[in-house]
């Protein structure tokens, strides 16, 4: 049997009361998330965050912690989700940017906004995650390691 899980990271960007969020164009539907993607193959989970966050917003994303890791299986998609949220500053475009195909814009919604009947989630991982940084939870990223697979394939060649 075959399994996999698709890994993604998220940014959450604070700016008072107010967090940065993409809509996006999924199957058809408009929707709302954090700036959010894959991890992509020998990429860090920080490099990813970073790249993901530009290419959705134009913003230039500084993680300062981690916030959460969450697991969830998409019974629709019959795919499974594994989320590593960031939180940090970031620095606006300079220009207007051209978005990742999908993005339809970019918002700074509170909490409650982002809960207002006309908008729907992304995922049920937005509002998690969300909620997870409004609840002062976070990590230090030097809880994650990011091993050099050359050094690490040297290291177990050697015994």
């Amino acid at each position: 049997m075959h399994s996999s899980i698709d890994v993604t990271v998220a940014a959450i960007v604070p700016d008072g009361e107010q967090f940065l969020f993409v809509e996006e164009r999924v199957g058809g539907e408009l929707v709302f998330n954090q700036p959010a993607g894959h991890l992509e193959p020998g990429e860090s989970l920080l490099d990813a965050v970073i790249r993901e966050t530009l290419e959705e917003t134009g913003f230039h994303f500084q993680p300062e912690s981690l916030v959460g890791i969450y697991q969830w299986h998409c019974d629709a998609a019959a795919r499974s989700f594994l989320r590593v949220t960031f939180m940090g500053s970031a620095e606006p475009p300079a220009q207007t940017p051209e978005l990742d195909d999908g993005i339809v814009a970019t918002h700074w919604l509170t909490r409650n906004q982002l809960l207002s009947p006309q908008r729907r989630l992304r995922s049920p991982m937005v509002i998690r995650c969300l909620d997870d940084f409004l609840a002062d939870i976070r990590y230090p990223l030097d809880c994650l390691t990011d091993l050099d697979r050359d050094i690490y394939a040297r290291a177990h060649q050697t015994g």
